[in-house]
């Protein structure tokens, strides 16, 4: 059922949205989730390794798929909240064949390239075959994956939060129990957990792309006919999509420098490490969805011209994202032991050691990042995309170096997780600080440019 978020109490608007949206991305977490579950319960450590090892590649591909996923949703939402239906369509097509050039450039670039990166990586030879195998699998669901964020995308902007969530509870399901049934039944070993991955993902590609469809049939007929493609909208999309990719690309590539200095201290580490990583990822990306949702109710409060609910809206999302962050903050810090060992049967001492002292270090900022997220989300709601990007490279770059510089202290991998407040901190008094410049004064009358 599509939304207006420009009308009703601005909190209880947002609550009702990003509730299901936080629902969706848990299931979607346990896509990867379950991959390095089953991998270090019913295969081994070292596959838990290899899964976690070959993660931090795909998140390069997940950035662009991001960015696509962006680029629609703040496009379509402020022409929804325009009322202006028949660009809504014209919008849905133009990035539909965006994002299918984007699938082509990118799988062309992942056969070629995915191995080279894990030998930069410094990719252990015990990991390197089962880690290659799970990347070339990987590539061949990159359309199902770009499709379906998009198509998510396209739901949120039409304040749609709930559809996206009842897709993805059943397939992230069906996607435990097929990795499972490989992995035991027809011992398919890491293969199994990513060719139960992909198959998954298509069936909820196919049934997001169907309803899409059908829900854009629905809207009201315009004074204005629909075009297949517009030139226009592509660069109203790219504004939003292009910043947003480069942003998550980065972080990628920041995360894959960090990966190579972890691959230097042995399977135990890269073991906890990976472990730890999904279970941090599973915070963070659960916030970044919920910033989303508040990037949506900017654009469509923007292109509804009501500007003075934008104020309301970042408080709301504020207290919304801190009470997500209490129950994390204490299960990791005071239980972090409990939860690593659910990926792993019998971990050796080191590989706990590192998932604990991970979780410990990270959990009690979260209070800290989700600040900066939430900011994000109106920035980038607004389409101030130099803001939002300023400082998230500061966060990365502060990270990349300190994890680097802190790692060949005696302080050894603990110094790698230090590096994550250090960037957050800094970061986050950069977003918000930029949100007060746009949107702090009493009445918000223009939005400055990108």
């Amino acid at each position: 059922m599509n939304r207006d978020l420009t009308v009703g109490k601005p909190e209880s608007v947002l609550w009702r949205f990003c509730l299901p949206l936080f629902g969706s991305v848990i299931f979607q977490q346990l896509y990867n989730i379950a991959d390095s579950l089953v991998a270090g319960k019913f295969i081994g450590e070292n596959a838990l390794a290899a899964v976690g090892n070959s993660y931090e590649i795909t998140l390069i591909f997940l950035a662009f798929a991001f960015g696509c996923n962006m680029g629609c949703s703040v496009v379509v939402s402020r022409m929804f909240g325009a009322r202006k239906y028949e660009k809504v369509r014209t919008a849905v097509s133009t990035a539909f064949l965006m994002t299918a050039a984007v699938c082509v450039m990118l799988m062309s670039a992942g056969f070629i390239c995915c191995r080279r990166l894990l030998v930069l990586l410094h990719t252990p030879d015990i990991l390197m075959a089962d880690s290659a195998l799970y990347l070339d699998i990987y590539m061949l669901g990159i359309p199902f994956m770009f499709f379906y964020n998009v198509s998510t995308g396209i739901f949120s902007a039409l304040g749609d939060s709930r559809t996206p969530f009842c897709f993805l509870a059943v397939s992230s399901i069906a996607n435990i129990l097929m990795d499972i049934w490989f992995v035991k039944a027809f011992r398919m070993g890491v293969a199994g957990v990513a060719w139960a991955t992909l198959i998954c993902q298509g069936i909820s590609c196919a049934l997001a792309l169907f309803t899409v469809l059908r829900r854009l049939s629905g809207l009201p007929a315009g004074q204005e006919k629909a075009v297949f493609f517009s030139g226009s909208i592509l660069v109203s999309i790219l504004q939003v999509a292009v910043p947003s990719t480069l942003q998550q690309s980065f972080i990628s590539v920041g995360n894959l420098v960090i990966q190579g200095v972890i691959n230097g201290f042995g399977p135990g580490v890269i073991a906890g490490y990976a472990a730890g990583v999904k279970l941090n990822n599973l915070v963070i990306t659960s916030i970044t969805t919920l910033a989303n949702g508040i990037s949506n109710y900017t654009a469509q409060n923007i292109g509804a011209g009501k500007m003075e609910r934008i104020q309301s809206g970042f408080k709301a999302g504020l207290k919304m994202v801190w009470m997500l962050c209490i129950p994390f903050c204490v299960m990791y810090f005071f239980f972090g032991n409990v939860f690593i060992r659910f990926f792993m049967d019998d971990p050796t001492d080191e590989a706990l050691r590192t998932g604990i002292v991970f979780l410990r270090i990270l959990s009690p900022f979260y209070f800290v990042v989700s600040a900066k997220l939430t900011a994000d989300g109106v920035l980038r709601g607004a389409s101030l995309m130099r803001a939002f990007m300023t400082a998230t490279f500061t966060d990365l770059i502060l990270r990349v170096v300190l994890a680097a510089v802190l790692s060949a202290t005696p302080l050894g991998s603990t110094g790698i997780w230090l590096a994550w407040p250090v960037g957050w901190g800094v970061a986050t008094i950069l977003s918000v600080c930029f949100y007060f410049h746009h949107f702090g004064r009493k009445k918000t009358d223009t939005v400055s440019g990108t």
